[in-house]
């Protein structure tokens, strides 16, 4: 009976050790995204091989990918953009981060719910190594204001306007505000991104300059302001952040039409560092979401 049981245990132990090889952990900041908003998922890659570990694309298989479902089940296809790679080699009980924005690769930005598992191939062993599955939420949040725009001449930006919104979304500990740009014709939603937190009762000021960028300025806590310049594409061109002082910070405009801002107290560059929240811009999604009008 031992030696009919060997050749068992003898695969088993392979099996298990060829599963801890590499270890994938997949990571999402928040249980919700705003429609639009990069969907940044954090994968951590630990190399128990024993030995360092080169991953790389081999026999038409990219090393790195993601499966998406919807929450009814139903797989979710990458869009054509390229998932591409470059190498990766990991020596030995290292661990890896890579952060990717899953919004440029797979439609996540209708309203719903998104299961995500990450996978690594490698190629040594033939062999595809999971990480678990995680859950994500995608919706809209409240729209307070929104202003249609023309693209002046020489501005460096497709189409013939932009539509600057801002919304509020309420997350269990704060409320934040948020920025879009998108050319409504076309359906292009170049960016969406969050402006930082806000004090829900304190409506934020909005203003367009004479080169049709968006100047908002908004509290962001008791008697602190942040200050935001959008451009035509959706950069985040200028952040800061204004305390109170003797006067409330307020835009006005000059008489060129410039935009600025008046009042308060405009805080040490280490201070601005420490508060600004506002993520990198995303990449262009291709349209809007299904139950957006």
């Amino acid at each position: 009976m031992i030696q009919r049981a060997l050749p068992f245990v003898c695969l088993l132990f392979f099996a298990v050790r060829a599963e801890a090889q590499v270890q994938v952990e997949l990571k999402f900041k928040r249980l919700q995204y705003i429609a639009y908003e990069p969907v940044v998922a954090m994968i951590r890659i630990t190399n128990l091989a024993g030995r360092d570990v080169d991953l790389h694309d081999a026999d038409g298989q990219s090393w790195f990918g993601f499966e998406v479902t919807g929450g009814e089940g139903q797989q979710i296809p990458p869009n054509a953009t390229s998932n591409a790679q470059p190498p990766l080699k990991i020596e030995a009980g290292q661990k890896v981060t890579q952060r990717v924005d899953l919004g440029p690769l797979y439609p996540v930005h209708d309203f719903g719910t998104y299961h995500v598992r990450a996978h690594i191939y490698f190629a040594d062993l033939e062999k595809f190594f999971y990480s678990g599955t995680k859950v994500f939420e995608v919706t809209d949040a409240r729209p307070i204001w929104q202003q249609t725009v023309g693209i002046p001449e020489g501005a460096s930006a497709p189409g013939n306007a932009r539509t600057y919104s801002l919304l509020t979304n309420r997350f269990p500990d704060h409320t934040s505000l948020y920025v879009r740009v998108q050319d409504k014709d076309t359906g292009i939603v170049y960016a969406t991104y969050s402006l930082g937190r806000a004090i829900a009762f304190e409506q934020p000021q909005a203003e367009i300059d004479n080169a049709n960028q968006l100047h908002v300025l908004h509290c962001a806590a008791p008697r602190a302001w942040s200050y935001s310049r959008v451009g035509l594409n959706g950069e985040l061109l200028a952040h800061s952040s204004f305390m109170e002082a003797k006067t409330r910070p307020r835009l006005v405009h000059a008489a060129n039409g410039e935009v600025a801002v008046r009042g308060g107290v405009l805080e040490s560059p280490a201070s601005q560092t420490a508060r600004d929240t506002a993520p990198k811009l995303s990449e262009r999604p291709p349209g809007l979401p299904k139950d957006e009008q």
